[in-house]
């Protein structure tokens, strides 16, 4: 099974005005990362990036003047995609630049059923929140230290391990070695055999200090012949 986790990064935020900028994927096969990326910045063909945006990746208009415009890239993103099914982190604005673009193109558009939404997928699980990028690397136990900024690549790997904690864990695979595709991924990494081992850090508990005194109120109102008492004893 490969899955591609991906993420953008845009001139702002209307896929019909605004062009993408950078795009990073990482490929995961029986959800281990198989060490296949995909990462490139693309010339947004004469698009300015709106300020708000610049704050937040950093991206600047110099930075992308000898960049390759999308046209030029979307051969190599979709060889690289393939079969796989696609996981953003709110697919629906990545997904909805992403076929904007090919439609410039005449391109076919991504199926809806190609897509997970890993932020759709943490709140079922999470209903209480905050299921931001940074918040569910913080909950997993996922060193997010050196995410300043927004980017495309990093983002896609901090959300592959993020992924991987919400469709269940490592043990979602059968088994701890995967065969992976032999070809060296766009950014030059020659792909392997993976190998997990153990965690070198336990996961933090899943209840926090809130949630539990949050459940503590609420079992606190039941009355002395709830079930939930019986536990607290």
């Amino acid at each position: 099974m490969r899955e591609i986790i991906f993420d953008t990064e845009t001139t702002g935020l209307d896929p019909n005005a605004d062009r993408v900028i950078e795009i990073g994927a990482i490929e995961l096969v029986n959800r281990f990362a198989s060490g296949r990326s995909f990462h490139v910045y693309i010339n947004p063909d004469g698009r300015e990036v709106h300020p708000e945006a610049l704050a937040v990746h950093g991206i600047s208009n110099a930075q992308l003047l000898d960049k390759p415009k999308f046209a030029a890239i979307v051969d190599d993103f979709l060889a690289f995609v393939g079969d796989g099914k696609l996981i953003a982190h709110n697919a629906g604005f990545d997904m909805g630049f992403i076929n904007a673009e090919l439609g410039r193109l005449g391109q076919p558009p991504f199926a809806p059923d190609r897509v997970i939404d890993s932020l759709a997928l943490a709140r079922r699980r999470h209903p209480m929140g905050p299921n931001s990028l940074d918040a569910l690397c913080k909950r997993y136990g996922v060193d997010n230290s050196h995410r300043t900024k927004h980017g495309a690549l990093l983002d896609s790997e901090l959300l592959a391990e993020v992924y991987i904690e919400l469709a269940g864990g490592r043990q979602a695979a059968l088994g701890l070695t995967v065969e992976v595709d032999p070809r060296p991924s766009r950014g030059g990494g020659a792909a392997g055999p993976a190998t997990i081992g153990p965690r070198p850090v336990p996961l933090p508990p899943r209840l926090d200090a809130e949630a539990e005194a949050a459940h503590a109120r609420m079992v606190a109102k039941l009355g002395d012949g709830a079930l939930w008492k019986r536990y607290l004893q």
